[in-house]
């Protein structure tokens, strides 16, 4: 069983069974909405996902997907689209407790609009903690 959240807590969930796949996600509406340049996603069946805290919010971000988030801090928790994912939930997979527990993202999409400098963003320097602060 995984368990996860938003940050301030109010909203919580737990998955019963492991996810089908871990993607990351690269494009404009993920980017807009989380404010981030990418958002990796767990794909689960609808069924093993169960909020067990709180209500998320739900928006409808495009004609079929629907986007659901704290409605107190925000963070972004889950994507339904029956058009594309019937029966299945995507969950943010950094709202995990320890995301390290599911298996790591095994492919990219819609790299089409990925924002150019995250091509080479594995590349940059590396910081065990902010610059000055280790």
């Amino acid at each position: 069983m995984h368990q996860g959240g938003c940050h301030c807590g109010a909203v919580r969930y737990e998955a019963s069974a492991p996810p089908e796949r871990n993607s990351i996600c690269h494009c404009t509406d993920c980017r807009r909405a989380s404010g981030a340049p990418l958002v990796a996603w767990a794909l689960y069946a609808a069924g093993d996902v169960k909020v067990i805290k709180g209500a998320p919010k739900v928006r409808a971000s495009s004609e079929h997907g629907r986007r659901h988030f704290c409605a107190d801090c925000g963070t972004g928790l889950f994507y339904t689209n029956d058009q594309i994912f019937k029966d299945q939930i995507d969950v943010q997979s950094a709202t995990l407790d320890d995301p390290d527990v599911i298996m790591a993202p095994a492919v990219q999409v819609q790299v089409a609009e990925r924002i150019g400098w995250m091509a080479t963003a594995h590349a940059l320097p590396e910081f065990t903690r902010y610059p000055g602060m280790e």
